[in-house]
C-alpha cells in the first residue's frame, strides 16, 4: 500500500480564497462568555470581498458568542474528509435584519449559486429572523492534507 504523505502549503490571500470559495463544510469555532470555545459546523462561502460568510439565527450561540467578543476561527474542510483543509482566523461580524437580506443574497450565491425567485428567497430571510456573519481572514494556517511524515 503506498503511503499518503502529509502537506502544509502556505498560501497568499487568493491562493486562500481559492481554496476556500468551492468549499462549503466548516466548523466554526467561537469564544463563550467565560472563556472556553464553541464549536459548530455550519455551511459557507467567499462573499466578493473575500470575506467567508455564514448564515445563521441571531438568538443562536455562534451569534451571540460573536456579538460579545467579534472574533472566530474556521476549520474549512474538503468534501473528503481526509481531504485538504485550512483553519483561518479573523474578525467576524453578525449582521441582522433587515441589513442581512442582501448580504444573505450574496451568501445563497456564494455557497448555491442563482435562486430561482429572489424575492421568495428574500421574503423566506425575513420570515425566518435570519442573521449573517462575515469573517474577515487575518491569519490562517497552510492548506494542509493528512498523512504520514514526509521520510
Amino acid at each position: 500500500m503506498a503511503r499518503k504523505y502529509a502537506t502544509a502549503d502556505r498560501v497568499g490571500i487568493d491562493e486562500l480564497q481559492d481554496f476556500v470559495r468551492p468549499r462549503h463544510h466548516i466548523v466554526l469555532t467561537t469564544f463563550r462568555a467565560y472563556g472556553s470555545l464553541q464549536t459548530s459546523p455550519v455551511t459557507g462561502g467567499v462573499d466578493d470581498q473575500g470575506r467567508i460568510v455564514i448564515a445563521s439565527y441571531p438568538q443562536r450561540a455562534k451569534a451571540a458568542n460573536l456579538r460579545r467578543t467579534p472574533r472566530a476561527s474556521v476549520t474549512v474542510l474538503s468534501e473528503e474528509f481526509n481531504g485538504p483543509y485550512v483553519q483561518v482566523d479573523g474578525d467576524a461580524e453578525v449582521i441582522g435584519l433587515p441589513d442581512a437580506v442582501e448580504p444573505l443574497v450574496d451568501y445563497f450565491r456564494a455557497v448555491a449559486g442563482e435562486h430561482p425567485d429572489w424575492d421568495e428567497y428574500r421574503q423566506a430571510m425575513v420570515d425566518q429572523g435570519k442573521c449573517l456573519i462575515r469573517i474577515t481572514p487575518v491569519r490562517w494556517g497552510p492548506v494542509a492534507t493528512g498523512g504520514f511524515p514526509p521520510a
